[in-house]
């Protein structure tokens, strides 16, 4: 079971795979800048293997 599935129709449009990466990357850097660098971490792992998923690891379409 994938945690994120790349190909699902919600995904398709670009703006919506930018904003599902971009928006955890920020929030790490809210989070790190209030000194909480456990959850700073964790939205930064997030944000990184989503931008893994949706841009390099996803299968072009036909």
């Amino acid at each position: 079971m994938k945690l994120v599935d790349p190909d699902a129709p919600f995904f398709r449009p670009l703006w919506v795979r930018v904003i599902c990466v971009i928006l955890p990357l920020i929030w790490a850097g809210v989070e790190l800048w209030s000194g909480s660098t456990a959850w700073a971490m964790l939205f930064g792992a997030a944000g990184i293997y989503l931008g893994l998923a949706l841009f390099v690891w996803r299968r072009p379409e036909p």
